[in-house]
């Protein structure tokens, strides 16, 4: 029987992908791909002939049987995202678990993901932390924050350039202005950019400098915070 293989794709710089990634890709008989023409491009790069097909969020439920039973039946596949580690606030949970739970092996490479860097460059405790991923537009969205609020290790989020202002004033609404925030986007390119300081500070930064690519904002756990004030 032949396996499905979750294989991590660079965040920005296509150097930051591993030998082995490269040759799983290879050696697969087909890659499932969220956008084939976005990975086109490191197709091309390293070289890899193999044959693309698109498996997104928006037709995964109607190709989960097929794709199952063919991997099942022998062909070898390879799940990569745009960017990242697929299932990572990417596609690729249901797909696993439908292999898992037909029988079919399941094995995932390492590699990227855009919030562990982002985590480790904050200067945040790395003891405990939890990841939110997106928050809900409307819905449900101020509860999350609320409990982001209350919670004590370190916790990561996902955002867009257009709604992060919003979010730092929903969390200065909670979380007081002197919580403390990291912000990072376009890790690994060219613009790369990390800030540091607290909610008000943040406002300030971003009141002067328009957001522009997607962040990872990492969140200061209310422990910490009270014992900064000490």
């Amino acid at each position: 029987m032949s396996k499905l293989t979750l294989v991590a794709t660079p965040i920005g710089n296509l150097a930051d992908i591993s030998y082995r990634a490269v040759q799983v890709l290879k050696d697969a008989s087909v890659i499932l791909a969220e956008d084939t023409r976005t990975s086109g491009r490191l197709m091309q790069e390293y070289e890899i002939p193999t044959q693309m097909r698109a498996f997104h969020a928006h037709n995964e439920h109607k190709l989960l049987d097929r794709t199952v039973s063919e991997i099942a039946s022998g062909v070898e596949m390879a799940l990569i995202s745009d960017a990242g580690t697929p299932g990572i606030s990417d596609p690729g949970f249901l797909l696993a678990r439908a292999c898992i739970e037909a029988g079919v092996p399941v094995e995932s490479l390492p590699g990227a993901t855009a919030f562990v860097p982002a985590l480790v460059m904050s200067g945040m405790a790395l003891d405990r932390f939890v990841y939110e991923g997106f928050l809900p537009h409307k819905k449900g969205r101020q509860t999350r924050i609320k409990a982001i609020a209350e919670t004590t290790c370190t916790v990561v989020l996902y955002e867009s350039p257009h709604r992060v202002i919003k979010l730092v004033d929903q969390l200065t609404e909670f979380c007081g202005e002197e919580r403390r925030i990291s912000t990072s986007r376009e890790i690994t390119k060219l613009h790369e950019e990390t800030f540091r300081g607290t909610l008000a500070e943040a406002k300030v930064h971003f009141t002067e400098k328009a957001p522009r690519g997607e962040f990872v904002v990492v969140v200061e756990g209310v422990n910490a915070a009270q014992k900064s004030k000490r």
